[in-house]
């Protein structure tokens, strides 16, 4: 069995704290639409705008993958709703995409990628619709694969294999790294990759599944435990 040659990362909550992010984005969406589509703004403010948006993925649950169609869509329905041509969320969504990727890193995610990108492939595989390149990021990935995309979203196994297969790898050969213990930990052992914790918070893992045996309070950790990996395992 050959060694851990590619690193495959989530995004949100493991790269950046996406929280703040969506939030700001939120609220430079509604700015916009209150300076020139006031009739929206008249109808609804963000929480209601929200509610509309889980109404849509309720509705349409083929699409519950897809964000940034539950939001344009959403739009749309504003749009039509005051009197708007339905251009308005497309105008809109791209005020929200724009603040989306204004991420702030976590301090140890370069140092962690500088080291990484001298020894693996580097993927990601996000259920979001951040991208790499207007986050600044895009220089250290290959490739990477959002469930807009590839139809599904993690844990779903098959998003996994897809980009394995994209970039020509076996399961074995990569580790994913996520803070999510469902999406990230369990889609990952579905798919045959191993998984990496990342654990900022030292959450207590509270699945019934075991925990898993790599489990980072950091970035600054995972080159280690990568290298520890690779060693265990047996030559062939």
């Amino acid at each position: 069995m050959s060694g851990i040659r590619a690193v495959i990362f989530d995004l949100d909550n493991t790269l950046w704290d996406v929280h703040p992010v969506i939030l700001r984005a939120e609220h430079a969406m509604h700015d916009f639409l209150l300076h020139n589509y006031p009739r929206v703004t008249d109808r609804h403010d963000l929480h209601s705008m929200r509610d509309v948006r889980a109404r849509m993925a309720l509705q349409h649950p083929s699409m519950g993958h897809d964000f940034t169609w539950l939001r344009l869509e959403a739009l749309r329905h504003h749009a039509r709703e005051a009197g708007y041509a339905e251009a308005m969320a497309e105008e809109a969504f791209e005020v929200f995409y724009r603040a989306r990727n204004e991420v702030t890193l976590y301090d140890d995610v370069r140092p962690a990628l500088d080291a990484l990108v001298r020894d693996y492939r580097l993927f990601v595989i996000s259920n979001g619709n951040a991208d790499l390149r207007l986050c600044g990021l895009g220089e250290y990935f290959e490739g990477s694969l959002a469930a807009r995309e590839a139809g599904m979203m993690k844990p779903d196994p098959r998003i996994f294999a897809m980009l394995l297969t994209r970039a020509g790898l076996d399961a074995h050969e990569a580790v994913h790294v996520g803070d999510d213990p469902e999406t990230d930990v369990e889609g990952a052992r579905a798919a045959g990759v191993v998984p990496v914790w990342l654990n900022r918070e030292a959450a207590e893992w509270k699945r019934p599944s075991p925990p898993p045996a790599l489990t980072i309070g950091g970035l600054h950790e995972l080159h280690a435990a990568i290298a520890r990996v690779s060693q265990a395992r047996p030559s062939t």
